[in-house]
């Protein structure tokens, strides 16, 4: 039983230190001529704007297809 705890603390120690050398690493510096890389939106930002575009444009064509839809029964 006290060899399972100790090895048990023994990972545990382990696993913070691996973690705190991870959050302690040094980023590189951009060089003073490039510019910030933009940040990238999220996902759903995306889609919703791409869905919005979407309606934008079949809400615009709307009526052709309408019409369109009347002279293709019409031809049978």
């Amino acid at each position: 039983m006290l060899r399972i705890i100790a090895c048990l603390v023994v990972l545990l120690a382990a696993g913070n230190l691996q973690n705190a050398s991870a959050q302690t690493t040094i980023t590189p510096v951009p060089a003073a001529g490039s510019a910030p890389a933009a940040a990238k939106p999220s996902r759903m930002k995306l889609t919703a704007e791409k869905l919005r575009d979407i309606r934008a444009k079949w809400l615009a064509n709307k009526g052709k297809l309408r019409a369109c839809r009347k002279e293709v029964k019409a031809k049978g």
